[in-house]
């Protein structure tokens, strides 16, 4: 597939997403919107496919939503376009393997929100994150954010314009890994085939029960991960079978 602002590839079962505006901070427009959707569709259509990488080319990851585009827009324009975004996030966090964000600099609202609907995020000593909608005079990240990091800390980020350094996104949960540069190739090439080596049904089925486990109470989150595990034994997927 053509796309003016990413570059997808694949390469033995490891899919990457590099966000590719570098001159405007990968900034999220329109185009973008539709790009990651595209994306999202080839990856979801890819059998072979084992682990998504979402990554920035230059030194931001995603410098947030492209607010220069909307100066002349419309409200119905602008509305159309945030309701193009969600479709994304919720194509790329409806994958049925890992899709793990690489942060190596800003990311920043819309950044978050992409870093959100990963299933971890890697990043190097100075990414750094923040949610300025709310002080731009705008709303968004609201709602997958408060998820992962709590309440308080995501009102305080989305309410003073807080930045989180990478060793406070990690102490807040949003972060799993912090890499040097150095060693952050090697160690993403070591999770993809830690990854890649796992049944992908057993893998599959470990995230669909994390996911809808965590919007539910104790009870129906028990009820989905049994039905995960009928799923797996009717399949003959168990003990190790791919």
């Amino acid at each position: 597939m053509s796309f003016t602002t990413l570059r997808y590839s694949v390469d033995a079962g490891i899919a990457t997403i590099t966000l590719d505006r570098p001159e405007a901070r990968n900034a999220l427009n329109l185009a973008m919107c539709e790009d990651l959707l595209g994306a999202a569709k080839a990856a979801e259509a890819d059998a072979s496919l084992r682990v998504l990488f979402i990554r920035g080319a230059g030194p931001a990851f995603c410098a947030g939503a492209d607010l220069k585009e909307r100066a002349d827009k419309t409200v119905g324009w602008v509305r159309a376009r945030r309701m193009k975004a969600f479709a994304a996030y919720g194509a790329l966090e409806a994958l049925p393997f890992p899709v793990i964000a690489i942060v190596q600099g800003g990311a920043m609202g819309a950044g978050v929100e992409i870093c959100s609907i990963c299933d971890f995020v890697v990043a190097t000593p100075q990414a750094f994150f923040g949610t300025p909608e709310a002080q731009r005079g705008t709303i968004g990240a609201t709602q997958r954010l408060p998820r992962i990091v709590g309440k308080q800390l995501a009102k305080d980020m989305m309410f003073t314009g807080r930045r989180l350094t990478a060793e406070e996104a990690r102490a807040a949960g949003f972060v799993s890994r912090i890499l040097s540069e150095y060693e952050l190739e090697k160690a993403l090439s070591e999770i993809a085939q830690s990854i890649a080596q796992a049944p992908p049904a057993a893998i599959a089925l470990a995230k669909r029960c994390i996911d809808r486990g965590m919007e539910g109470d104790r009870k129906d989150a028990l009820a989905v991960e049994i039905a995960a595990i009928d799923e797996q034994l009717a399949s003959g997927t168990w003990l190790g079978k791919k």
